[in-house]
């Protein structure tokens, strides 16, 4: 996984190595700058039974972007689009991402591609084998690296070009977080260093945990709408950069580059960062700590319980969650009773934690799609925007989930929380990109009451129901043969659709040694025939 090993991308501990040839507008506040009743509004277009449908905060979820046009697929084309595209698409393209270290940092501190020739050389290979395209992750901190508007292309010029001319095509996801939690701090991509001066200043603009500890991988979706970072507020400096990347690399969409995705927090997924890695907090199976205690969010949080005439729940302290490493048994609020999930407090607390969440995404991807919109005025042009969320699958067969419940997915044995992102993505024409498609039940620790399967059962039965496109990729490094093969089947859905792409984590000198090559290429191939 990319932050924990288990919910992104499972090759942080890979080095790049060297490379062997082998023989998702401007959103007001849904909670607190309005002030207003109507903000209540936001929380409930969710599935869920019937007992929970009497409680506060029911209301659909207005859209911000309204009915507008998402590349080629409009609001009248949706459904059928998704019912034609997946009944003939019965191939799965295949992107490869590129290594963990592609980027380094030179002596004077600018960013550089790493091993320019074996990288080529390691293209090659991969198109003879029948990849389709690859993965690059386009980092904020790497092109507003020094000073805000400052946009510096060079690199991804560079290397988008190498990719074309080998004849492959591009998923392009576009990062907001850093990654240097996977390098121990001693390496990787930050966010952009005038970001970094901001937060020695104001720690504020991070996530918190209950104990103060800050995460400065991702800014807290708490400052989304707020001018701190030189008069302008998170979404606009996301805007600005997604607004740069289209004007500069438009000739490329739809004959290159075919998907993109947009970074919506940790890892690049919708969720909190209720699991971190690398500091020693966090490991696997701890149910993870709600990550809501910068001033901004805590601020919001007493506005809304205000509103509900209930401030004395935006003054208090979350009842007993335990810790990152808790397990759900003797948690008083994973299980039943006062205070609990199930208590009217529980319920009033975990639809705002998660309803921040889902607007954020609202937002974000209302912006995503209106810049690239304007880029997308033909069918022949047309790129897929996705949204990537984590793949939270411990103490999944639990009532509460309370690892998905800290992460921000309000998905409980009696609710249904997938519902709501698929309706977010569905309104502004996004894929969703689940992981996990390597995983089986039963390879995971039965004691655990882990359920990938399960997850990704969930997840289908969401997008069906929205009609959305799914693509994914894999959560651990997989070369074996049962490995490959369960990648396989899970890109198959249970109604016989296959995934629109499937994306294998990462490229490395690994995946080049004459014994994973040997499985890889048959792999790939049985992936491009008709499945």
């Amino acid at each position: 996984m990319a932050e924990i090993g288990v919910i992104g991308c499972g090759c942080r501990g890979v080095s790049g190595g060297n490379f062997f040839h082998p023989g998702g507008f401007s959103l007001k506040s849904c909670f607190l700058e309005q002030r207003t009743k109507r903000n209540r509004n936001f929380f409930r277009s969710v599935s869920m039974i019937p007992p929970f449908k009497r409680g506060r905060f029911i209301n659909k979820l207005r859209s911000v972007a309204g009915n507008s046009r998402i590349f080629s697929m409009d609001a009248r084309e949706k459904s059928r689009s998704f019912v034609l595209v997946s009944s003939r698409h019965k191939r799965v393209p295949v992107f490869v991402m590129m290594p963990i270290d592609t980027f380094g940092i030179d002596a004077s501190g600018c960013p550089k591609i790493k091993r320019l020739k074996a990288l080529t050389v390691s293209l090659k290979a991969l198109k003879l084998a029948g990849v389709h395209g690859i993965a690059v992750e386009v980092w904020w901190g790497i092109v507003e690296r020094f000073c805000p508007l400052e946009f510096k292309w060079s690199l991804y010029e560079e290397l988008f070009r190498l990719i074309s001319e080998a004849g492959l095509k591009l998923h392009v996801a576009l990062c907001f977080h850093s990654n240097m939690h996977l390098f121990g701090g001693k390496g990787g991509v930050s966010l952009p260093l005038w970001i970094r001066e901001i937060g020695v200043v104001n720690k504020d603009i991070y996530y918190r945990d209950k104990n103060g500890f800050s995460n400065n991988d991702y800014l807290t979706l708490g400052v989304d709408q707020l001018p701190l970072f030189g008069g302008r507020t998170a979404v606009q400096c996301y805007e600005d950069f997604m607004l740069s990347f289209s004007t500069n690399f438009e000739p490329y969409f739809g004959d290159v580059i075919e998907e993109i995705s947009i970074g919506l927090g940790p890892s690049g997924e919708l969720r909190y960062p209720a699991h971190p890695s690398g500091d020693g907090r966090w490991k696997f199976p701890g149910i993870g700590e709600f990550q809501c205690h910068d001033k901004y969010m805590m601020e919001d949080l007493m506005a809304v319980a205000s509103q509900e005439g209930k401030p004395q729940w935006g003054g208090r302290d979350i009842p007993d969650t335990g810790c990152y490493n808790s397990f759900p048994s003797g948690v008083p609020f994973f299980e039943e009773g006062n205070d609990s999930f199930l208590s009217d407090y529980g319920r009033f607390f975990l639809e705002w934690y998660s309803g921040k969440l889902i607007c954020h995404a609202d937002a974000i991807l209302a912006k995503a799609a209106d810049v690239l919109r304007r880029r997308q005025e033909e069918e022949k042009s047309s790129v897929m925007l996705v949204a990537k969320i984590g793949g939270i699958y411990w103490w999944y067969k639990t009532s509460s989930h309370p690892a998905e419940l800290t992460a921000g997915y309000y998905n409980t044995a009696l609710r249904d929380g997938y519902d709501p992102v698929a309706s977010v993505l569905s309104r502004h024409g996004a894929a969703l990109h689940i992981p996990c498609l390597d995983m089986a039940d039963t390879e995971t620790p039965e004691k655990y009451l882990c359920s990938p399967e399960g997850l990704r059962r969930q997840i289908h039965d969401v997008s069906k129901k929205w009609t959305i496109h799914v693509t994914g990729r894999n959560t651990s490094e997989r070369f074996d043969e049962m490995g490959l093969r369960q990648i396989r089947e899970n890109c198959v859905q249970p109604n016989g659709d296959t995934l629109r792409s499937f994306t294998f984590c990462r490229m490395n000198e690994k995946i080049f040694r004459v014994e994973n090559w040997n499985n890889f290429v048959p792999f790939i191939r049985q992936m491009s025939a008709d499945m």
